[in-house]
Order: structure tokens, then C-alpha cells, then sequence
């Protein structure tokens, strides 16, 4: 790799982060790393309209956050030749907010929405005519004389990415030519990701110490990339600047991330759940009163690594331990531990405060 692909300086502006999270993401379908079916069915999607001299289906892009959904919506762009145009459902609050960005766009102009779920109702309605027919209906006026003029829009291709397709309406779901749902990285998969990146950050690093990373990076590209980066810090300031197993190890055990990918978040609320309640169950906003967190920063942010990892299940009574997690964090279950970890629903929501 050339010297100038490698990011090795802050950027003019200062805003270093922004450009190392620029450069790790592939610019290409073929250079993106795992979800093997979503590319391939995305592939056949845009090489179809390609073909054909047509603007493509209209993109809907669903999983957890940080699995590539705004990488994929680049790539989407980039592959038709078009520019993209990036927005979110919180930033448009009004219709007239979408009606201005719709209107400008450029015929084949790539349109992304993420968090599309969270789009105002009345901007949601107004998608709805958009997707279909390519025109907005303008309100001008109030009360019993406005009048609603119709405003040709250009046709676009629109990629919507949502971390909770549950919440997404069904009028506007149906409306997506074509829908993917985005799955945790296997370790194997992350630590190809972890050793390109390091290549473009100018790091050396060996590969079991990407292995290990990879291992701790909960399934996602954006964590494994995160890690990657504080591990660099690690050896450049107490070692000689290679990333060996051993650095690894130390370094993600002085940011609090153990050998399962928990981090301080994830072992308090297990814990606090197996310390103070006896493996539960107990309900969320208890749990979360215990851990000094928000209830939605408990569900959205750990209970789901945890329940994938079987550590945590969610029944109608409550989160309970798994005999896994007593396991992990070292403890033995006293007799009344309820024997939890074969049954459980994590759709069940019986016990989220009201």
C-alpha cells in the first residue's frame, strides 16, 4: 500500500476522527466485507437498472447499528454514479422540510434517510406519493383556503435505514422495492475487516492480535474498527508501535472490555442483576434505578449483546440471569436462582415501564 493511501496525519481541518472513518469505509460492493446475500441480491438490484437505464428500486436497509447501512447507502451511489444526499428521519419534522429536500434532488440522485422510523407523520405521507408517482403535493395557505399545488419531483432512488423495522409503518414499508435485513459479523469476517483498516491507518498489527480484537468486537465492523484504533494508541504510547496478541489483550482490559466483548455497561447490569436480585427476574426500570442508567439506555444498548450471547433472558416477570452469566462473571448461584436461559421472548415487553 502507497504512502498516500494511508491515513498517518490529522486532518487541515482537525477533524481526524471523521476523515479515519471516511477512508475505513469500502467504496466498493465488492470491497465490502460480509453480508455475502445482501450483496448479491443488492448486486442484481443495481446492475438490473443499470442495464436497463433505469433509476433502481427503492432501498430499505434494516439491523443494528454500526453493521455498514450508511456504508451500504454510499456504495449504492457510488456504484449508479450518482450523488448522495444524506438526512435523517429526526431532522425532518415537517413535510415541508421533505418537500425541500425532494425538490432538489437531481434526477437519479441517491437519497438517504437514516433512522427512517422516526420520520414525522405528516413527512411520512408525504413519502408515500414521492416513492410511487415522483410528485409532492405543496400545501400553500391554511384553513378551508389552502390549496395543495402538485410539484414534479425528479426521479430518485431512496435508501431508508432503520435500526427497528417493527416501528416502521406497513403502507411505507411495502413501498421499498427492495428490503435486506443487516446481521451480526462473524469473527472470521471482522478480522479481515480489522486487518484492512489497519493497513489504512498505517498499523502494524499481528494476526492473532487481530484475531483478538475481532473476538471482542460484538459483531460489528464500527466496534471492531473502534477497538482497532484504541489498541493502536496502546502500543504507540507503551510499546513500539506493533499491535501484538499480548498489547491487545492488555489494552482492551484497560478499556474495560473483557474476552466476550463486555464492557463496563454490559457486566454492571449482569451484576448488578446477579448481585442485588438474586438472577431476577426484575423488572427493567429497576434495573436500570440500579445500575444509575436511563431504562432505554439498558434495553437498547446492552440487553441486546446479552441476550445474544445468552447471558440475559427476557420473560413476562422480568430480565433474568442465564447460568452462563454466572459463569462469566465468576459466581455461584445460590439455591433459589431461578434456572432461566432456555425460554425466553425478546419481543416480550410486559415488564417495560409504562
Amino acid at each position: 500500500m502507497s504512502e498516500d493511501e494511508r491515513i498517518v496525519s490529522p486532518a487541515p481541518d482537525g477533524s481526524e476522527e471523521q476523515a479515519i472513518e471516511a477512508a475505513l469505509r469500502p467504496k466498493k460492493l465488492g470491497d465490502f466485507v460480509g453480508q455475502e446475500r445482501v450483496r448479491e441480491q443488492l448486486a442484481l438490484v443495481l446492475h438490473g437498472a443499470l442495464g436497463r437505464g433505469r433509476t433502481p428500486d427503492h432501498v430499505l436497509l434494516s439491523g443494528g447499528p454500526g453493521l455498514g447501512k450508511t456504508t451500504l447507502a454510499m456504495i449504492i451511489a457510488a456504484e449508479l454514479g450518482q450523488p448522495l444526499r444524506i438526512s435523517s428521519g429526526p431532522a425532518i419534522e415537517r413535510a415541508g422540510d421533505l418537500a425541500a429536500v425532494l425538490s432538489t434532488l437531481s434526477e437519479g440522485e441517491v437519497l438517504f434517510l437514516d433512522e427512517i422510523h422516526r420520520l414525522a407523520r405528516p413527512a411520512e405521507e408525504m413519502l408515500y406519493m414521492a416513492m410511487e408517482d415522483f410528485r409532492v403535493d405543496v400545501v400553500v395557505g391554511k384553513g378551508p383556503g389552502a390549496t395543495a399545488i402538485p410539484l414534479d419531483i425528479a426521479p430518485f432512488t431512496l435508501v431508508g435505514a432503520t435500526t427497528r423495522a417493527g416501528m416502521l409503518p406497513g403502507p411505507l414499508r411495502d413501498r421499498f422495492g427492495f428490503t435486506a435485513h443487516m446481521d451480526f459479523y462473524e469473527p472470521a469476517e471482522l478480522e479481515i475487516i480489522v486487518r484492512r483498516s489497519a493497513g489504512l491507518l498505517g498499523v502494524e498489527i499481528t494476526d492473532d492480535a487481530a484475531a483478538e480484537v475481532a473476538r471482542r468486537a460484538r459483531g460489528t465492523p464500527r466496534i471492531a474498527n473502534r477497538l482497532l484504533r484504541r489498541v493502536r494508541d496502546y502500543a504507540e504510547v507503551r510499546g513500539d508501535g506493533t499491535v501484538t496478541r499480548e498489547s491487545a489483550r492488555t489494552a482492551l482490559s484497560l478499556y474495560e472490555v473483557d474476552e466476550r466483548g463486555l464492557d463496563r455497561l454490559d457486566r454492571a447490569v449482569l451484576g448488578s442483576l446477579l448481585r442485588k436480585f438474586g438472577g431476577g427476574p426484575v423488572g427493567l426500570s429497576t434495573l436500570a434505578v440500579a445500575v444509575g442508567e436511563e431504562p432505554e439506555t439498558v434495553e437498547v444498548v446492552a440487553e441486546p449483546f446479552l441476550v445474544r450471547q445468552g447471558l440475559l433472558a427476557r420473560t413476562p416477570r422480568g430480565r433474568v440471569a442465564t447460568g452462563a452469566a454466572w459463569a462469566h462473571l465468576g459466581l455461584t448461584p445460590p439455591p433459589t436462582a431461578p434456572l432461566a436461559g432456555t425460554l425466553f421472548d425478546p419481543d416480550d415487553d410486559a415488564d417495560r415501564p409504562q
